[in-house]
């Protein structure tokens, strides 16, 4: 794509639900003051499981948003996802209307969907027979529907599509949100990713592949990306939306920009379908290629939100990537997982975490990575341990690695 064709991107809104805060702002605060949104399971009876903790979205109530009925056929996933958007719409200050309908998207990515209620119509289907299977089983389970869904409740008539690149997923959506934009298919988007998966089937799925840590005794510490002692992720919920605009279309309007968005990177691993291939090849590539597609080189990378899950595979490989991709300036960049509070959202991380990075850049703050008290030496990068810090951020990267190889990156600047 030649610098010709291409449109300007900002970011206009910001929505959050995390296990830190329901708004964006109480979010933001949350990580700040490296709040600690992990504990022990309330949603079901977990006594059985090998990990019993998560990080849940705590006194989220979807009435706050939706009409009674509405939300009854709605999982939780696309709740929040319905709930991010109509935050980041207000914030943005976008109306939208008969006028402009057609130019303002969604994209929503999600990991797993509805998987809630499929584990619940399951149980339905085997004690009560197929008759007794909801109509709205379907609709309620399929991961699009947080993207139609917020798309029906907003009236937005633009292109409309879900990521599913597991943990990539927000990201993703994020990602393909910003070519739209960028290449004039659409004035603006509604973007990011939404999960809810803290469900017994879902647990139970992660811990037999060895993924999740089994710290039960200790949940506030369970998560410590980066750390020597780390044993896995802590799964989490919630959702996280950008409200992405042409440049033009939002100073026509007088919209706030938080930040530019400036360039997307993904590539695939094409080696397992759950472990990175090793060195980072494919992270690496996403980074260097995300680069390239802003424009920039290594040297003016302040801040790069990690994909930090915790696990003793991901952490090193993905530091690897980032020696890889940045050379000897990997070692000059502040690097945080923010994960270490919010656990992992798998589709809804990149969503998260991109409102981390964007409002890292607004505010010129970086959240910490908090439990990082016994560094791996494998993993000697500046992780911003334990303590927010201050400091200018002029351009700053978002990373999103999934199952199946997946690896994204994207760019945000300061706007100038």
């Amino acid at each position: 794509m030649t610098d010709i064709t291409r449109k300007r991107v900002v970011v206009t809104g910001v929505g959050a639900i995390t296990p830190i805060g329901n708004t964006a702002t109480e979010y933001w605060e949350g990580l700040l003051s490296g709040r600690n949104g992990i504990d022990y399971i309330t949603f079901f009876d977990a006594s059985r499981h090998d990990c019993r903790i998560a990080g849940e979205v705590k006194n989220f109530d979807p009435h706050d948003y939706l009409e009674r009925k509405e939300a009854k056929r709605m999982d939780r996933f696309a709740q929040f996802g319905v709930a991010g958007a109509k935050q980041a719409i207000s914030d943005a200050q976008l109306v939208i209307n008969d006028l402009n309908a057609e130019q303002v998207g969604v994209m929503i990515g999600s990991g797993v969907g509805g998987i809630k209620v499929l584990e619940d119509q399951q149980t339905v289907y085997l004690d009560r027979g197929p008759d007794r299977c909801s109509p709205f089983m379907i609709p309620m389970m399929i991961a699009n529907m947080a993207a139609g869904l917020t798309a029906i409740h907003t009236g937005a008539k633009g292109p409309n599509s879900c990521a599913v690149t597991a943990c990539a997923a927000g990201s993703n959506a994020i990602g393909d949100a910003f070519r739209l934009i960028q290449t004039g298919y659409a004035q603006a988007m509604i973007c990011g990713g939404a999960e809810a998966a803290v469900t017994p089937l879902s647990m139970a799925g992660f811990a037999a592949c060895k993924a999740l840590s089994f710290r039960n005794d200790d949940p506030a510490h369970a998560c410590r990306p980066f750390d020597r002692t780390r044993d896995g992720f802590v799964l989490g919920e919630g959702s996280g939306i950008l409200i992405l605009e042409e440049l033009q279309h939002a100073i026509s309007r007088g919209a706030h920009i938080y930040a530019e968005m400036i360039g997307y990177g993904m590539t695939c691993d094409a080696y397992h379908i759950t472990s990175p291939v090793p060195g980072g090849l494919g992270a690496a590539r996403a980074i260097e290629l995300a680069l390239k597609d802003a424009g920039l080189t290594a040297e003016q990378i302040s801040y790069i939100n990690a994909h930090g899950t915790s696990t003793p595979a991901n952490d090193s490989t993905e530091t690897s990537a980032i020696k890889k991709a940045l050379g000897e300036h990997a070692y000059k960049v502040a690097i945080s997982s923010t994960k270490s509070m919010t656990g992992h959202l798998l589709g809804g991380s990149g969503g998260i975490e991109a409102v981390a990075t964007v409002l890292a850049i607004a505010n010129d703050q970086i959240p910490p990575t908090i439990n990082l008290e016994n560094p791996d030496p494998e993993c000697d990068l500046d992780y911003v341990p334990n303590s927010s810090r201050a400091q200018k951020v002029e351009v700053a990267l978002s990373n999103s690695f999934g199952f199946g190889g997946h690896n994204v990156t994207l760019v945000f600047k300061k706007y100038l």
